[in-house]
């Protein structure tokens, strides 16, 4: 318990009266997450351990030891805060985590992975240089998302997460590569007989979700905005879930009652092969637990630890035990319990669960924090809702951050509330909305209620894009011709095959691929097709539409009038060729190594939007195969916002004559390809009903020699 009291700390707030002490506090707070981040891994008992995969659906654990560090240094650089890296290719490899949109996907062979004494000092390079740079950093309070500070409490807040999805990993590996720590063998003693489960009614009430833009404490995108809703009466269980509550549907063969499961826990279950929750063992007709670094007997009065696939299986089962309507608490619900609690980190004096590392490195009994009659309102274990995540009206992205929460809005993300025993920072807030994957774990269980309605009262995920910039491309790209202007995409791939007849169609790029036309178009030719943006608010939208067979958006008329529009791959044509095709995000300035061996890289309006464009044009040659080619398109509006001056190809006096892009790119490229084509290739932007962009585009074609 002493050894915990020595890592607690509270979230930082945004005000003060002293811009030199709020300067400290950040110092300190940022130097506490680095140290207590790096002291979970010292708990790894050898270099092998990580490089193991204990979770198929997670990179090993040296991608997470470096993650978090790279995290500070990109977002400094995209900020334009830092105007030099500390290593680029440990800033590629370990920028982009898991996307979590399929049950396995992460191929070994696509990463070479640095040692950790390399990865080890990296983290030494980044607390050093961030260090630094809070030190000379503009300062004035309250901090607001424009601050610089604000990106540093991003990085620790960030970092404070994977604290948590790290130590879930770790949880998951063989105990023969663990090893005692002071801090992380402080698990809770206690364990008995689990008390029984009773229902209390709770009244219904009319609130209003969504932490205030005026809050002392940092946020997430997806916390800010507001929502009105109106909560039902119902009855909900007064503890969580227990081990002993749980191993009755277990025992029951719930397991094996498909009639119990959704039919995505259905196909979990296929995957999965589970026959009892994960971090459960069996032997010889007796049930252990694995915590972080211990086995015990199963603590049947210890929360149960599930997916929320397994929550709602035990829901269903409970219903037919009982003949009620059985079911998770939404979102709302939660937060009215919630609301029972007055105190918030970093207000509290003594967190009022297990939570924030106050008390144990581990769950603990249900009956231990009580609430007016709730247990574990907060701490213990996240609690699975029936909620899956969406923007509250007024959201909107960090820029520095455009995909920390929009690829989530897919409805097929559930929010997870109250936090765990090691959520720290922001996630030990009543406002923190996080959200996972139906078929993935975290230190999360549930409670259930009761209710007189068999209906979830949970609104669906808003699948119009409304978003105006993604929008705008999703027009482009699906959406109406204006002006006998062709599909640009189309019109793109269709003019490089026949100027290109003899090309080679193995495998294609199609690089600044935006939300996916052009990949689309390309997979009708070539054998595989990678679509690569910078943007997730972009590129979610061709994977959607990829995994779902279609996409809506909402285009403006005029004023805040919008006419809806969706389309399908089917009616595109490319249904049967979508399987070809796979997006990822990535900087095309800094691509991992295992995007290669192309026959073709297309790269439609790229090079004018990028932030050093001789640099991806002098290496792009490695990214192709002998007698490949490069394919640029592109109006050369050059924008000081994309591209610093010094760095444009072209547009430009150089000896006092007119150097145009064009003779850049001659320059550049002249020395490795032969220019085979050019020609111009019109498109159409529609901003409204009545406001149009008429742009014209060279394409310029490359043949390596």
């Amino acid at each position: 318990m002493e050894q915990l009291a020595e890592v607690v700390t509270r979230t930082l707030l945004l005000t003060g009266d002293s811009v030199e002490h709020k300067r400290e506090e950040i110092r300190a707070y940022f130097h506490q997450t680095f140290n207590l981040y790096e002291s979970l891994f010292d708990c790894i008992a050898g270099d092998e351990a990580y490089y193991l995969r204990p979770e198929p659906l997670r990179h090993p654990l040296i991608f997470y030891f470096g993650h978090t560090a790279v995290f500070f240094i990109n977002k400094l650089v995209l900020g334009k805060y830092l105007d030099r890296r500390v290593d680029e290719r440990l800033e590629s490899m370990f920028a982009i985590g898991v996307d979590e949109m399929s049950w396995d996907d992460l191929n070994d062979a696509h990463y070479d992975w640095p040692s950790v004494a390399h990865t080890r000092d990296y983290r030494r390079r980044v607390r050093e240089q961030v260090d630094a740079f809070i030190g000379e950093m503009p300062l004035s309070l309250p901090i607001t998302p424009d601050s610089p500070a604000w990106i540093v409490l991003m990085g620790i807040e960030h970092e404070r997460i994977h604290l948590e999805t790290s130590s879930v990993i770790l949880r998951m590996l063989p105990l023969d590569w663990l090893r005692p720590h002071p801090v992380w063998s402080a698990a809770c003693a206690e364990a008995g007989p689990a008390p029984e489960n009773v229902l209390l009614a709770v009244a219904g009430d009319t609130l209003t979700l969504g932490k205030p833009a005026t809050a002392a404490s940092y946020g997430w995108d997806n916390e800010y905005g507001s929502k009105t809703v109106t909560v039902q009466p119902f009855r909900v269980s007064r503890y969580l879930v227990s081990n002993d509550e749980y191993l009755r549907f277990v025992q029951d063969g719930g397991y094996q009652s498909p009639e119990y499961w959704t039919e995505e826990g259905r196909r979990w279950l296929a995957f999965s092969r589970a026959t009892m929750p994960r971090f459960w063992l069996e032997r010889q007709g007796e049930y252990y637990q694995r915590n972080l670094l211990q086995e015990v007997p199963l603590p049947l009065n210890w929360p149960v630890e599930v997916n929320y696939l397994e929550a709602k299986a035990f829901c269903n089962w409970k219903a037919a035990q009982t003949g009620t309507h059985v079911r998770l608490p939404t979102e709302a619900e939660w937060t009215l319990l919630r609301s029972r609690l007055s105190q918030d980190q970093p207000d509290w004096a003594r967190a009022p669960g297990n939570i924030n590392l106050e008390h144990y490195a581990s769950s603990c009994p249900v009956d231990r924090f009580e609430v007016d009659g709730i247990h574990d309102l907060v701490g213990n274990v996240w609690q699975w809702t029936e909620t899956p995540i969406d923007g509250f009206p007024g959201f909107e992205v960090h820029p520095l951050y455009d995909d920390f929460s929009t690829p989530t809005f897919d409805n097929r993300h559930n929010l997870i509330k109250g936090g765990s025993w090691i959520s720290t920072g922001n996630e030990a807030t009543r406002y923190s909305r996080y959200a996972f994957r139906r078929h993935f774990f975290q230190h999360a269980g549930f409670r259930y209620i009761e209710s007189d309605h068999a209906e979830v009262p949970v609104e669906p995920v808003n699948s119009y894009e409304t978003d105006d910039l993604v929008t705008q491309y999703l027009e482009f790209h699906y959406g109406s011709e204006y002006f006998g202007v062709a599909n640009y995409p189309v019109a793109c791939v269709r003019t490089l095959l026949a100027r290109l007849p003899g090309l080679d169609k193995g495998r294609a790029l199609d690089l600044g691929c935006s939300v996916g036309r052009a990949s689309f178009e390309l997979a009708l030719h070539f054998g595989a097709v990678d679509g690569i943006d910078f943007s997730a608010r972009f590129i979610q939208h061709g994977f959607q539409l990829k995994e779902s067979g279609q996409t809506r958006f909402a285009i403006p008329t005029e004023g805040e009038l919008v006419e809806f529009k969706e389309t399908s791959l089917h009616a595109l044509g490319y249904a049967e060729v979508a399987h070809k095709v796979e997006f990822v995000q990535g900087d095309a300035c800094n691509l991992k190594a295992r995007f290669g061996g192309y026959d073709l890289i297309f790269c439609g309006n790229l090079i004018d939007r990028l932030y050093d464009p001789s640099l991806f044009l002098g290496q792009v040659h490695e990214r192709l195969n002998p007698g490949g080619c490069l394919v640029l398109t592109s109006p050369y509006t050059w924008l000081e916002d994309y591209t610093p001056k010094a760095k444009w190809l072209g547009g430009i006096k150089v000896n006092g004559e007119n150097f145009t892009t064009l003779d850049g790119l001659k320059a550049l490229l002249g020395g490795r390809f032969e220019l085979v084509g050019q020609e111009d290739i019109p498109f159409v932007i529609r901003e409204t009903r009545r406001k149009f962009q008429h742009s014209l585009a060279e394409m310029t074609l490359w043949k390596l020699k």
